[in-house]
């Protein structure tokens, strides 16, 4: 099972993640609001996304980011929005938008 090895905020605001494949992302604040998972963005019975990513603007910084257990990080965002729970799974994919 691929996990990070190391979860960095950037200054310029976003994380940089090392993978234990060697692989590495750099995911902006913005990229990840545009892909977050809670309730409020995605229908919870049907997946499809609520979230207008023009509504999010590219500036966006986190405010916070905290590990959930062993398996995600929460993060809040200037937005206000702070309810996502991205999982390893997700922020890996989400790298592999972006790459």
């Amino acid at each position: 099972m691929i996990r990070p090895v190391e979860i960095r905020e950037e200054a310029g605001g976003g994380l940089t993640i090392t993978w234990s494949d060697g692989r590495t992302d750099g995911l902006t604040a913005a990229s990840l609001r545009r892909n977050c998972p809670c309730a409020t963005c995605v229908d919870e019975w049907t997946g499809q996304k609520r979230l207008d990513d023009s509504t999010v603007a590219e500036n966006i910084s986190m405010t916070e980011i905290s590990l959930t257990g062993r398996y995600a990080v929460s993060i809040g965002f200037s937005d206000g929005h702070g309810t996502g729970i991205f999982t390893f799974d997700r922020l890996r994919d989400i790298g592999s938008k972006n790459g």
